[in-house]
């Protein structure tokens, strides 16, 4: 598995989209700006997201994108999937070249390291990215628009 900006764009944004939606849909706009980069970079990846029924993208003046299902429901290794597809990725365990040594012990090191990695992935879900932002002390959109006084 190949870390990139791009799949860590997808993870955030999906992990964005749950923890400051309320009501409303979440807007590209507003997630890219939480996140520090331009919406041309975001946009192909909520687009591949949608897609994959991960996101779920609404139209209009106050559209924007929701999640596809339930946070519980949906992991990381789904979004790490949907972005490695797009990028179409050249894995080079596919087609191992190098020595006899490479080949006996370090693509099979490699492998078990990608297998347990997707394992872990896929055993985190959205909701416990949630859960460990609300430990973080990092504030939601979505709580804040539900805080007034009577």
């Amino acid at each position: 598995m190949r870390l990139s900006k791009k799949l860590l764009f997808a993870i955030e944004a999906v992990l964005d989209i749950a923890y400051h939606s309320a009501d409303e849909p979440v807007q590209s706009k507003d997630i890219a700006e939480r996140q520090g980069i331009p919406r041309r970079y975001l946009e192909p990846a909520l687009q591949a997201l949608v897609h994959a029924n991960i996101l779920r993208g609404v139209r209009g003046p106050r559209g924007g994108y929701r999640l596809a299902r339930e946070r519980r429901k949906i992991t990381v290794g789904d979004i790490v999937r949907v972005v490695q597809d797009k990028e179409g990725r050249n894995d080079p365990l596919e087609e191992p070249a190098g020595s006899d040594l490479g080949l006996a012990v370090l693509s099979p090191l490699w492998q078990e390291l990608e297998e347990e990695t997707m394992r872990r992935l896929d055993a985190t879900t959205v909701e416990d990215l949630c859960r460990r932002a609300r430990e973080a002390g990092v504030e939601s959109r979505a709580q804040s628009q539900f805080d007034f006084m009577i």
